[in-house]
């Protein structure tokens, strides 16, 4: 069956840095374009960043444009994100998110949470 599989949130401090991982299973991933979403109590879900199927293209939200860096592993069918310069606003439950066509998988995801 299909997995997404998040991992790599936790507690970081303003400043701080963290990079997310996202391991795929059940489906052909390199024919899926990749994004993680993110979601903030009280808020709807949002897109934080999309990387292609070969991963030449990529799109960020505004407001972590600069701070963040999706990857993706076709042999490894994983993808990542790199985030730096982490704020409080960044604080939300990070979804991994496979889509090809009508097909559209989503991971449980990871708690990221920005404090001191």
């Amino acid at each position: 069956q299909v997995q997404l599989v998040e991992s790599g949130g936790g507690l970081v401090q303003p400043g701080g840095s963290l990079r997310l991982s996202c391991a795929a299973s059940g489906f052909t991933f390199s024919t899926y374009a990749m994004s993680w979403y993110r979601q903030a109590p009280g808020k709807e879900r949002e897109l934080v960043a999309s990387v292609s199927t070969n991963g030449k293209i990529t799109n960020y939200a505004d407001s972590v444009k600069g701070r963040s860096t999706i990857s993706r592993d076709n042999a490894q069918n994983t993808v990542s994100l790199q985030m730096i310069s982490l704020k409080p606003d960044d604080t939300a439950v990070y979804y991994c998110n496979a889509r090809y066509f009508f097909s559209n998988y989503w991971g449980q995801g990871t708690q990221v949470t920005v404090s001191s």
